[in-house]
């Protein structure tokens, strides 16, 4: 009796050992060398569906590799191919996400050498997007900024010959739309604005395939300045002379710099002209600047017919002009505005000379307003100029009109003739400035009808 209950119990007792042994059974994938990580399978997965263009699909695969295996080996991969499916899906929406991206790429991967790879993609996002020079130049401005970004922080990335070779392109759009602006002007006798334009070409896009164009016509602009001083009778003699010296320098330092700069380009023989016109001395260039200016005229392309006549129905900018040699400004680009130029004139004008005023001076330089400090003296100090009580002046009229009340005459009692010749008006202009405008006048044409 015994025997049987012992050996019942040694059964029951193998068969719960059996079977628990049984249930914990756990199979490791490490252990069958047939097997792949989780995460390997997934990143295939999703290079896969981005051979298929199944950019969704591929997002989603990598994005739960992103979130579940957060110190997989594949995290940094993942992230850049999550850009990378933005950016080959394209569309206005798919290139804004793919650059936010590839930022974040280069935030968590700054070492890295995928990181150049990213900058220089964030670059021809903006560069795919480009519009023609007379539409609007954001995207142009923007991937000047990326891609000069790229060269200055990763020097020895291989793909800075690339990013050089783009720059040049949109530096020639740039440079277009900047001149096209400048030409505006010119051709509206807007010279200030004109020159302003010609100045931030020629200084920022040294290989703009138009900067012998855009120096000739600074020339000219500078040479229209100095003619219209010449015509202008009431500027006095001391400054009219000063002022055609100074826009007759900047024209022959334009003329010079295609000579010198630019030799093998169309400009040169009317820069010449101007220069004997001028009675300047005609520069010669050197051979290295020969040199140099034949190698970029060689590198520039021409567009056929066929692209010509597409080209009106693409959005894309034509860069075919653009030079492939040389290396393109990395400084930030100088604005010059027209403000500045006046600036400068008044700068160039010495004191006012003997018998003119200093609103004559800054008449000429372009503002017509005196400066707070030249402000005329206001009746309180009077007394202390002149004794004498003012006495009303009679105009060319003969009427009698009073002086008023908030103005000042010289010790010497000038004439209104003579105050409109210190301030560059004719008599006549100043007389009528001075008469009273209380005083009622005739009434002319219809109102004439009109009895009130």
């Amino acid at each position: 009796m015994i025997r049987k209950v012992f050996t019942t119990v040694l059964l029951i007792a193998i068969a719960i050992v059996a079977t628990g042994c049984h249930h914990n059974k756990v199979s490791n994938p490490i252990a069958d060398i047939n097997s792949k990580q989780p995460d390997k399978v997934l990143f295939d997965r999703a290079m896969d569906a981005m051979k298929h263009s199944k950019y969704d699909v591929a997002r989603l695969s990598l994005q739960t590799l992103i979130n579940t295996y957060p110190d997989s080996e594949y995290i940094a991969r993942a992230k850049l191919s999550v850009a990378d499916s933005w950016y080959a899906e394209g569309g206005a929406t798919g290139l804004a996400q793919a650059e936010i991206e590839y930022k974040d790429f280069q935030t968590f991967f700054p070492n890295m050498p995928e990181a150049a790879e990213a900058q220089l993609k964030v670059a021809n996002i903006h560069y795919r997007q480009m519009e023609k020079p007379d539409r609007d130049y954001t995207h142009a401005k923007r991937a000047e900024e990326e891609y000069k970004e790229l060269i200055k922080q990763y020097p020895d990335s291989k793909l800075i010959k690339d990013a050089k070779e783009h720059l040049l392109e949109v530096q020639e759009v740039l440079a277009e739309r900047e001149f096209r602006i400048g030409r505006f002007y010119f051709l509206r006798e807007s010279y200030a604005a004109s020159i302003a334009r010609l100045k931030s070409v020629t200084e920022n896009y040294p290989l703009y395939s138009g900067a012998d164009e855009s120096l000739y016509l600074l020339g000219q602009s500078y040479e229209r300045l100095a003619d219209a001083v010449r015509a202008n009778p009431r500027l006095p003699e001391a400054m009219r002379a000063k002022l055609i010296n100074e826009y007759s320098k900047h024209a022959v330092e334009a003329y010079d710099r295609i000579l010198t700069r630019y030799p093998a380009t169309d400009r040169v023989g009317d820069a010449t002209e101007r220069l004997q016109a001028m009675k300047q001395p005609i520069p010669t260039p050197t051979a290295a600047a020969l040199e140099r200016s034949k190698k970029e005229e060689a590198s520039r392309s021409e567009q056929s017919r066929v692209d010509k006549v597409m080209g009106l129905l693409r959005q894309r900018p034509d860069t075919t002009h653009a030079a492939t040699v040389g290396e393109p400004n990395l400084e930030e680009p100088k604005e010059v505005s027209a403000t500045d130029l006046a600036q400068q004139t008044r700068a160039v004008l010495a004191a006012p000379q003997p018998g003119t005023s200093q609103l004559s001076v800054e008449g000429a330089a372009g503002t017509g307003k005196p400066p707070e400090s030249e402000a005329p003296p206001t009746s309180e100090a009077q007394p202390q100029l002149n004794n004498a009580t003012p006495q009303a002046q009679p105009n060319q009229a003969g009427e009698t009109v009073p002086l008023p009340a908030q103005t000042n005459e010289a010790a010497n009692e000038q004439t209104h003739d003579d105050q409109a010749q210190a301030a560059g008006q004719p008599a006549s202009e100043a007389d009528k400035k001075t008469e009273s405008t209380s005083k009622k006048k005739k009434k002319k044409g219809i109102r004439k009808l009109i009895p009130f």
